[in-house]
């Protein structure tokens, strides 16, 4: 039975059966590994870009772990909430299997781990050139660089198709870079105060 607060997600299937029987998945449930490793990207992308050199901070870090923490904490208080939901309609006394539960712990530690991983990238990258254009090419090609192969690292760990997600989470990166580096010049050459 359906309500209208039923909402469905469609999941895409892998690019193609042959490459998902070729290793045997039946033994490691990756979707345990999808918490964290969304944590991971958010952190390392938000990390990068013009905004990401100033934001390279403790407080850049502990707000990406802290805002990971609560976001997935969230989460789990649903899901719990929704297991006891149906154990109370089903009749079930057992207690359900709570391993494929998030962990906000981790989802906060690999967030904060991956924001400093991303924002290091471009310190690095400009730390050591004056020139203005000259930097801000330097830094959009580490940077760039970079958001390959977390994408490809993040595709990997959680066996889905490389180029897709490493596309997406560039594509991803670029946004962010040019919506913060447009809203940094916009702010700062209309003076407007914060």
């Amino acid at each position: 039975m359906t309500t209208s607060n039923d909402v469905h997600i469609p999941i895409p299937k892998p690019e193609t059966e042959q490459n998902c029987q070729e290793h045997d998945e039946t033994e490691f449930d990756y979707s345990q590994r999808a918490q964290w490793l969304r944590a991971a990207v958010l952190g390392a992308n938000d990390g990068h870009g013009p905004y990401g050199l100033c934001r390279a901070s403790c407080r850049g870090m502990c707000s990406m772990a802290i805002g990971e923490f609560v976001s997935v904490y969230s989460q789990l208080d649903i899901e719990v909430a929704q297991m006891k939901r149906e154990r109370r309609k089903s009749g079930d006394k057992e207690e359900t299997e709570t391993d494929n539960l998030p962990n906000p712990v981790q989802a906060a530690i690999a967030s904060a781990l991956a924001f400093t991983l991303g924002a290091i990238v471009p310190l690095l990258a400009a730390a050591f050139i004056r020139d203005h254009k000259v930097r801000l090419g330097v830094v959009v090609v580490a940077v760039s660089v970079a958001l390959v192969v977390f994408g490809g690292v993040g595709a990997v760990l959680g066996r889905t198709p490389v180029v897709k997600s490493g596309t997406r989470v560039v594509v991803g990166g670029w946004m962010a870079m040019a919506i913060t580096y447009g809203l940094t010049k916009l702010i700062g050459s209309s003076g407007l105060q914060m």
